[in-house]
């Protein structure tokens, strides 16, 4: 939350530098980043909000927790930045057609500060998006990522448009375009993963096999089949088929499901819910 805190209060001060610098210097790609930035803000706000939903603890009405509202925020970040693409091309397209203003030197200075900045901030919002497992969190680092993108690609167009001089112009807004594209794709890649959690889709490989050696590793457990994974906010819920010595007690089944989920715990603590069937072993 904190990151995204930080990410909201960096954003608003770098949208209107470049909104401002990209005015005064004739440069629309600058202007296109400015928009970018926007987007960013809004995208941190639903990165924020999703996650203090998430934490709220499980109630009546919710006896599964919240945690769907983190990868339901990292999806609608996902397709803002999409409309944010949609956007800069359709005005970039509008800019090319219409001759203008060479881009001033300067805001190639503008832009270096900005992409420094964005960098080291979607580094760190990266980092803690990966510590703590959050798509949505990363989601937000991928949109930060896509103003370094953008920035760039406006720091290459104005640099030409620059250096060519007149009949270059269009330079900055061709930047621009390409810009859109790449955010486009990003916004893609960011959609894809939250949408297959929403959809319960098995978790990465490493995940279901950490689950499954910790269930095997205990002693009285002589196999296990029908095991689901799926990641629910931060956290995973697990359903399991255990099978045991058919001769086994009630009393001592209940004991080994117990140590099973301790296990699974153990070696994976970002499981929140196991649900164990203890099943007869029997030899096929």
């Amino acid at each position: 939350m904190r990151a995204a805190q930080v990410g909201m209060l960096v954003n608003l001060v770098l949208a209107v530098i470049k909104l401002i610098a990209g005015i005064v210097g004739h440069a629309y790609a600058l202007v296109a980043d400015a928009v970018e930035s926007t987007a960013d803000i809004f995208s941190s706000l639903v990165v924020y909000g999703g996650l203090r939903i998430a934490a709220q603890p499980a109630d009546e009405d919710h006896p599964y927790g919240h945690g769907r509202a983190e990868p339901l925020a990292g999806a609608l970040v996902a397709l803002m930045l999409l409309i944010a693409a949609a956007g800069i091309a359709i005005e970039a397209v509008r800019e090319i057609r219409a001759p203008h203003h060479t881009p001033k030197a300067w805001t190639l200075g503008v832009l270096v500060g900005v992409i420094v900045i964005k960098q080291i901030l979607a580094n760190r919002v990266f980092r803690i998006g990966s510590e703590i497992g959050s798509t949505a969190v990363k989601a937000d680092a991928q949109h930060h990522r896509s103003d370094v993108i953008t920035s760039a690609a406006a720091f290459v167009g104005i640099s030409i448009a620059v250096i060519g001089g007149p009949g270059w112009e269009q330079a900055d807004d061709w930047a621009a375009l390409v810009a859109s594209l790449v955010i486009c794709y990003n916004g893609v890649k960011i959609l894809r993963p939250a949408v297959n959690d929403l959809m319960d889709r098995l978790p990465e490989a490493h995940v279901v096999e950490t689950i499954a050696n910790a269930a095997t590793s205990v002693s009285d457990v002589r196999a296990i089949e029908k095991l689901k994974v799926r990641k629910v906010g931060l956290q995973y819920a697990v359903d399991l088929h255990v099978q045991a010595d058919p001769h086994m007690s009630l009393h001592d089944a209940h004991i080994v499901s117990g140590k099973v989920k301790g296990a699974i715990r153990t070696a994976m603590p970002a499981v929140d819910g196991v649900l164990i069937h203890m099943e007869p072993y029997e030899l096929q």
